[in-house]
């Protein structure tokens, strides 16, 4: 059980002077009674940004959430970070460690929350290095410990030119599990798809979490060659004897699932499966779907500046610039053999489209796909249709109910 903070959430606040505040924040920006509404329904959903963290001490903090720059954003949820790292500290002290590992995580979530959805700030990215600090110690506390792994890339090996991959196991002790690659999209990165893999694990997968292209500690930024980030990644596996090389699959949730998609046509040799969950494949990349979707509702702020830092840039103009260059189909890639293909999404979703799924169905090898209710990523009983799939291709794991 997390330990009692008492969370004090006007510890985070501060006097803001004028140039505190963004000089242009856009016409667009929701008000911060808009926000927090907006907030409220994620957090009673468990929808992102909230994905494994107290709702009582998030509800607290949504209410007295003092404005929406960078600055004062940060400053309130790292106060937040703050009051439960130091509590996991003195339950370290007292030798609590199952206390000790859920303040740390409950640390984690609050500084994620401060560098979200992405570090355009200063004060926004050392939200995100010590949300970074922060898990690095869930890891060391968790049941079964995570790795971390430092992969050279293209014969560079210092920081920021690996790739960065945290390796956590099923619990029981597999000798060979085999293995489900996670990343996640612009907000969702490696640390954040750790949650998301929690019922791989217990299915007996082995989950290796990395960023993908342009976001994290990715070497590389997004581009219509950067698949190559996953080379060294692949050979890195397949030289692992606690690790089973040979049964390995692709899981990119939101704009990751692009990357999937296309790793399992360029390296379909290497890959026994993968899982574009609600990334784009040619229409979602076009002007006239970014101009549809950049005001998406299931965003609350920053969307196109975010899209936009994957290639380098910052504004919605550099964001349209590039984007089209990712299309699978103007690539050639989409008519070429793929390892076995699952496609899945919301069928209403307002930031990438989902008619890329049906697009996707008239070219190269046959698929499966799933529409579901909901918007981005789809609601319901997804990640479990996707673990079912998963096991199917990549067994034996533990089947659900088994």
């Amino acid at each position: 059980m997390t330990q009692e903070v008492e969370l004090s959430p006007t510890d985070a606040q501060h006097d803001v002077t004028q140039h505190d505040v963004a000089a242009d924040s856009p016409q667009d920006a929701p008000s911060l009674p808009e926000a927090k509404a907006w907030l409220r329904t994620h957090l009673a959903e468990r929808r992102n940004p909230f994905n494994a963290i107290g709702e009582a001490a998030a509800a607290q903090y949504i209410e007295t959430l003092p404005g929406l720059d960078p600055v004062r954003w940060a400053k309130h949820w790292l106060g937040g970070a703050t009051k439960f790292a130091a509590a996991a500290e003195r339950a370290e002290a007292d030798g609590g460690r199952r206390a000790a590992l859920e303040n740390w995580w409950q640390a984690y979530q609050f500084a994620f929350l401060g560098r979200y959805p992405s570090p355009l700030h200063p004060a926004k990215l050392a939200a995100y290095e010590q949300a970074r600090t922060y898990f690095a110690r869930v890891c060391e506390l968790e049941d079964t410990p995570v790795e971390r792994v430092s992969v050279p890339f293209e014969g560079r090996e210092g920081e920021g030119d690996s790739v960065t991959l945290l390796v956590a196991r099923p619990p029981g002790g597999s000798a060979r599990p085999p293995v489900v690659l996670m990343w996640g999209g612009i907000d969702v990165w490696k640390e954040e798809s750790y949650a998301r893999g929690r019922l791989l694990r217990e299915r007996g997968f082995a989950t290796v979490h990395l960023d993908k292209p342009g976001i994290g500690q990715s070497p590389v930024l997004a581009g219509p060659d950067a698949e190559r980030q996953w080379d060294p990644v692949f050979d890195w596996l397949q030289g692992r004897d606690d690790l089973d090389g040979d049964r390995v699959a692709a899981l990119g949730l939101s704009f990751g699932g692009y990357w999937a998609m296309k790793l399992a046509h360029t390296h379909r040799e290497r890959l026994a499966a993968a899982v574009n969950w609600g990334g784009g494949v040619h229409l979602t990349f076009q002007p006239e779907w970014q101009e549809k979707s950049r005001h998406a509702s299931s965003y609350l702020m920053d969307l196109m500046p975010a899209r936009a830092r994957i290639f380098g840039g910052s504004t919605f103009a550099d964001y349209v610039a590039r984007c089209p260059e990712l299309s699978l189909l103007d690539q050639g890639v989409l008519d070429r053999e793929s390892c076995p293909l699952l496609l899945v999404n919301g069928k209403d979703d307002q930031q990438n489209a989902a008619a890329d799924i049906h697009l996707a169905l008239e070219h190269g090898d046959p698929k499966t796909a799933r529409l579901f209710p909901g918007g981005h990523m789809g609601s319901g009983p997804v990640l479990p249709t996707i673990a079912d799939w998963l096991a199917d291709r990549l067994g034996p794991t533990a089947k659900e109910g088994n």
